[in-house]
């Protein structure tokens, strides 16, 4: 059974930085495509950031030069480091894997103006 665990969510001011992470069990993250998604209040949930199995990245254009998608192979774990955060990405922020279609529970992010 595949488990995605989110950490390190919470208030920040804009301007400030925050690094999530998700630990996963059942899979391992080196051989499968891993992303982090963001879903804002009445909104529908949209795409961050992605990695491919051999590490490349791509980043919707909002977020470009700002977050930055990594990999620690060791402990099976994805990071999303946020930087220069903006009231405007405040939203519940989840992992995902595709292949068995699997979300972690979300970390909820809040940037206060």
């Amino acid at each position: 059974q595949v488990q995605l665990v989110e950490s390190g969510g919470g208030v920040v001011q804009a301007g400030g930085s925050l690094r999530l992470s998700c630990a996963a069990s059942g899979i391992t993250f080196s051989v499968n495509a891993a992303g982090w998604y963001r879903q804002a209040p009445g909104k529908l949930r949209d795409w961050v950031a992605v990695m491919s199995p051999g590490g490349s990245t791509n980043y919707r254009d909002s977020v470009k030069g700002r977050f930055t998608i990594s990999r620690d192979n060791a402990k099976n774990t994805v990071y999303l480091q946020m930087n220069s955060l903006k009231p405007e990405d405040t939203a519940v922020y989840y992992c995902n894997t595709p292949r068995p279609p699997t979300w972690g529970q979300g970390t909820q992010v809040t940037v206060s103006s």
